[in-house]
């Protein structure tokens, strides 16, 4: 039976854009526009493999009265009630504003399970935004972006924890860390086509499970393939080889590939297979950053390794290439191993185990914070236009990828180079090699930035002009127009003197006999006569 899901909110903040991404076909009408839904919409859905049936509603307005506003809200709570679970959606770019408020205090009164969704929070800014939805009360929210299809792989956890309680099979464990050592981990094994992939997965799972041969391309599905590994369930899933987009010309590949695609967002570690003969090349490398992009723990296994003559010196060579064209991806495990004679197979698994562990790693804020002393310490912030940036205080917002936030002065000047510094030293400081880290720099603030009434800082540069200051009672001028002095002051004092005419000549004729009699050839003499005589 589907879940039953109602995607709720304030008007404009992409509630259709999710219903649409759900569905998986664009069946309600998007725009910037406010309140372009006003009825209740139908749809059937799927996150993951997880059924769903959708119900996209108006936004949300406050009204009680007869008008078009307050029977569109009537319509939004008769979604809520009919629904299992509520899709509760904020926008990440503008934060918490007193309508979200409000729709919170009627969900809760509502008793129903409900998922909080930071949606619009594609951007560094906007993720640390998005964290203000925790007043809300509905606990830690989704950084998701609808439009572009980021944080899918959160909502499907959130979801499916939903999903297990209304079928009856959801256990809630005592501890949280007793629940992440039994769920199963899911696992990707992805790379180009005949890289050995499905003939990997068989030889871990020890029967032939998979169809493999020489030809290129024989997987076409994602397939997913339950297995226990030494007392800890595993969900390995067998994905169809991504070839250059170039490449892809027929509909069925393209489907493929999409597919793939999909099992990469959902995945929680992901293992990219390549052949030893040509490791690291341009689609390995596009690959691996799409994973990084994507937030997935990566572990590289490079295939068919019994093929090679000289191994000592092409695994220095294969080290060398990939920290040097991926340095994002730095200190991420490589294991060499064979799929047909099990040859290295014996590291895979405890490196997947091992890098899973590191992208679930959560710091505490006091070890944060004595890093971040010794770190400023050890290399100072640049001065940027005479004027040092100052880091205050840092802390981690969520995990999976890990997520911090770091709060300083004058954050809008952190160059580049200088958060890439943070972001290696924390990945060898707290030993999380290889794992994507996500580090957003905000504005340093006075009060607490997760408390209701703290008005934080806004990054950017100060404002060089500020509106002129109005007196109680008094109406502000025109910006166009020539501000003018209040009546009865006394006028201004000219701020060149104008002589008289008299002063002047008197003042020419005194500096004049001062002077005596001009030397100069054909100067006047006394008497207005000049000096030199016509000639005879």
């Amino acid at each position: 039976m589907p879940l039953k899901i109602a995607i709720v909110g304030r008007p404009n903040v992409g509630k259709s854009t999710l219903f649409n991404r759900l569905a998986g076909k664009k069946l309600a009408i998007v725009d910037d526009q406010p309140g372009v839904t006003r009825d209740r919409r139908y749809a059937t859905g799927r996150i993951g493999d997880i059924d769903l049936e959708l119900i996209d509603t108006a936004g949300f307005e406050d009204l009680s009265d007869h008008s078009l506003e307050a029977r569109m809200r009537l319509q939004t709570e008769r979604g809520i009630e009919e629904a299992d679970v509520a899709f509760f959606v904020v926008d990440a770019r503008e934060g918490v504003t007193p309508l979200d408020r409000i729709f919170a205090d009627i969900l809760r009164k509502k008793d129903k399970p409900v998922v909080m969704i930071a949606n619009k929070a594609e951007g560094h800014q906007a993720a640390a935004t998005a964290e203000e939805a925790r007043v809300l009360g509905f606990g830690e929210p989704i950084h998701l972006s609808a439009e572009h299809g980021e944080g899918m792989s959160e909502l499907y956890e959130a979801t499916e924890k939903y999903r297990q309680m209304f079928e009856g099979d959801f256990m809630e464990a005592d501890d949280e860390a007793e629940d992440e050592d039994t769920k199963p981990i899911r696992i990707a094994i992805i790379g180009r086509p005949n890289a050995g992939k499905s003939t990997l997965i068989n030889k871990l799972l020890g029967e032939d499970r998979l169809l493999t041969g020489p030809e290129a391309g024989i997987t076409r599905d994602s397939i997913s393939v339950d297995w226990e590994y030494e007392g800890r369930t595993i969900r390995l899933v067998d994905t169809a080889g991504l070839r250059r987009k170039a490449r892809v010309q027929e509909k069925l590949e393209k489907l493929s590939t999409s597919d793939t695609i999909r099992a990469i967002t959902f995945a929680e570690v992901v293992v990219l297979v390549m052949d030893e003969a040509n490791a690291f090349e341009v689609q390995d490398l596009q690959i691996a950053d799409l994973v990084e992009r994507e937030g997935r723990a990566l572990v590289y296994a490079v295939s068919k390794w019994d093929l090679v003559e000289n191994p000592q010196s092409r695994l220095n060579e294969i080290v060398e290439i990939s920290e040097r064209m991926l340095p994002q991806l730095r200190g991420a495990p490589l294991v060499t191993l064979s799929g047909a004679t099990g040859r290295g197979l014996e590291r895979l698994m405890p490196a997947v185990l091992k890098t899973y562990r590191n992208w679930s790693a959560k710091i505490k804020t006091r070890d944060l914070n004595d890093w971040l002393a010794l770190a400023i310490q050890r290399h100072p912030p640049p001065a940027v236009s005479g004027k040092r940036i100052k880091p205050k205080y840092m802390a981690q917002t969520k995990g999976r990828p890990p997520t911090f936030v770091l709060f300083a002065a004058r954050a809008y000047a952190m160059p580049d180079h200088y958060t890439r510094y943070l972001i290696n030293s924390l990945r060898e400081s707290f030993d999380m090699p290889g794992v994507p880290i996500r580090l957003t720099v905000k504005a340093n603030s006075t009060t607490n930035p997760y408390d209701e009434g703290a008005a934080s800082e806004t990054s950017g540069p100060p404002r060089v002009r500020s509106k002129p200051k109005s007196k109680p009672g008094e109406k502000p001028a025109h910006p166009n127009r020539v501000r003018q002095k209040p009546k009865g002051a006394p006028p201004p004092k000219p701020k060149v003197v104008v002589k008289d005419r008299t002063e002047v000549s008197k003042a020419k004729a005194v500096k004049a006999k001062a002077m005596g009699p001009s030397t100069k050839p054909g100067a006047a003499g006394p008497g207005g006569r000049s000096k030199v005589r016509p000639k005879r």
